[in-house]
């Protein structure tokens, strides 16, 4: 999906997850603004605590921010998520969150 298409879910639906992380991750994705992925990504996890890739992606977004004690904070729980068993998958993704965890110090 487009930016447009996020931002029309998001507009049509601000509590819905799918539009909030879908937006946060594109413009993560495209080099966009991080300062408006982490306020689409910040909601997402807020909405599924437990979605590995919605950490995954705003602890990304806090790191290029410089923001690395909250991105640790944000990883941490996306590993703690997916190791606990009550998120969806996301195992996958736990090597990458922690070489992002050791690389921010």
């Amino acid at each position: 999906m487009d930016m447009n298409a996020f931002r029309q879910m998001v507009a049509k639906k601000p509590d819905g997850f799918l539009g909030r992380y879908g937006l946060g991750n594109k413009i993560l994705q495209e080099g966009g603004n991080l300062e408006e992925a982490v306020e689409h990504l910040r909601v997402a996890v807020q909405l599924d605590p437990v979605h590995v890739a919605a950490h995954f992606a705003l602890g990304r977004a806090l790191a290029g921010l410089k923001r690395n004690d909250e991105a640790k904070t944000v990883l941490t729980a996306g590993v703690n998520a997916a190791l606990s068993g009550r998120s969806n998958g996301g195992g996958d993704l736990v090597p990458e969150m922690r070489a992002l965890i050791q690389s921010l110090g």
